[in-house]
This record gives C-alpha cells, structure tokens and sequence, in this order.
C-alpha cells in the first residue's frame, strides 16, 4: 500500500452532485487527496471529470456535497488562502494579453503577494526549469505553439508552490516525448509531498505513472484504486469500451489500448 494512505488528506470532496437544468453531470462522487499521490482522474468523454474539478474549486454551483480543504470548509477559506494552498489549471486556457512568457509564469505568484521579490523570482525560474520552458521566457506568449503555451501554463500553477495541483488535460496539446516529461514531473512532485491530481484521457500514462486512478462513468466513481487493480479488462471493456494489451511486470507494466470491444464496436 502507498505510504500516503496513512497520511492525513490535504483535500476530501464528500458526495458532490451537479446538474445542469434535468441532466446530472456528476452523481454523487467523493474524492480525498493526500500529500505524496499522483491520482490520475479517467473516464469518456462526457464522465464528468472537468465538472468535477471546477465543482471542487467552486465554479461550478453544486446541488449537495461539501469540500474540505485541509480540514476546513472550503468557503471558509479567503480566495486568496485558496489560491496559495490549491493551483488550478483548467483544460485548454487561455492567456488574453502580449505578455512575456516569464511574466506569464509569474503570476502564479501573485497569491503570495512576492513576485517581484528574490523568492518569488526564484520559484518562477525553478518552474520554468521544471516544464522545459526557460528558452521561452523572453517570447510573447501569444506567439507560442499550443504545446509550448501548455507548459507555460502548467509552469504557471507549479510556481504557486501549492499543497495541491488540479490539472485538467495538461497533456492535451503536447507531444510524445513532452508528455512523458510531464508525467514524470507531476509524479516527482507528489514524491515531494504535494498532493496532485491529473485529468487524462492517456490510459497508458495513467497505468504507467498514476500511485491511483479515479475511473468516472455517466458522471459516477466506478473505480477508484492502483491502477494494476482497478484497470482489468472488465472495466475497460465495460466503460471505455476497449481492449487493451499488456506487456511487463510491477512497475514496468505496460497498457495499451488496442481495439474497440466487439460488443462496441460502431461503423465510422
């Protein structure tokens, strides 16, 4: 078992509901994050997993439920004491303004208040460093790539330095070799204490580099648990509709997505 299962959880969601006029997009689902996990959140399109993480961070009104956060209340908490222990990047950001990439980097600062000062200064560096982005620092953002604007971006929620990291499909518009990078830093960081959680649509990554995986169906928590256990062929089957390949052992075990399950299978 993952020595954070015994660690106190930094951030528990109890039986969050949201609905949207008839339609219930997230059915009572409970999530607790610890310090030192890397939880990977998967499921189809339509599952619910981004309104589930904009219910967490309470952009998205919920019916029932409650979210704690380090044990309080979540409304409890000032905006800017939210910000400072919990970084959000949501799926496909924007940045609106000509600014430079550094300065970009840099406001995930501001819930400190120390942009400008040698810490601060030096947390944005480490963050740009840590997502492959420092020869970027000097080009205007909106002249980027989506590849290199996603790490800029994800540069951004690492240098607020939080107890907790939402990220919503941070891998979407990288390519291959990004991607693993991605992971491996997102996994180093839960291995320094922070408490993360990541959107994917990868199953390979997730099996790959996920201490849990969340399995979101219809808008319910069908699984949640390691990945060597909650992904076995019967719920890939039943909720991605797929069939996968295997290769490796532990830690090197490999899934792969490898056709469409008969029982699924439709006619493009």
């Amino acid at each position: 078992m993952n020595a954070s299962a015994f660690t106190a959880a930094v951030l528990e969601a109890h039986n969050l509901v949201v609905r949207a006029g008839t339609t219930t997009l997230v059915d009572g689902v409970s999530l607790t994050l610890r310090p030192g996990e890397l939880v990977g959140i998967v499921g189809p399109n339509g599952a619910g997993k981004t309104t589930l993480l904009r219910a967490i961070m309470g952009y998205t009104p919920l019916q029932t439920g409650t979210v704690h956060l380090e044990q309080r209340v979540w409304q409890d908490w000032s905006a800017r004491e939210r910000a400072v222990r919990l970084a959000y990047l949501a799926q496909g950001q924007q940045v609106h303004w000509p600014l430079p990439v550094r300065q970009v980097v840099a406001l995930g600062r501001l819930p400190h208040g120390d942009a400008a000062t040698t810490g601060g200064k030096v947390r944005v560096e480490q963050a740009m460093v840590q997502t492959h982005s420092q020869t970027l620092a000097e080009r205007n953002v909106q002249t980027l790539s989506g590849g290199e604007r996603a790490r800029v971006l994800l540069a951004r929620a690492l240098a607020t330095h939080s107890r907790v990291l939402l990220a919503d499909e941070p891998l979407a518009a990288l390519d291959p070799a990004h991607q693993i990078q991605i992971m491996e830093l997102l996994l180093h960081m839960a291995r320094q204490g922070q408490a993360v959680a990541v959107v994917l649509h990868d199953l390979t990554l997730a099996a790959r580099f996920c201490q849990r995986v969340c399995v979101l169906d219809r808008g319910r928590l069908v699984a949640d648990g390691a990945p060597s256990t909650v992904l076995d062929d019967a719920l890939l089957e039943a909720v991605f509709g797929l069939e996968v390949r295997r290769w490796g052992q532990g830690e090197a075990a490999c899934l792969v997505p490898w056709a469409v399950a008969a029982a699924h299978d439709r006619s493009l």
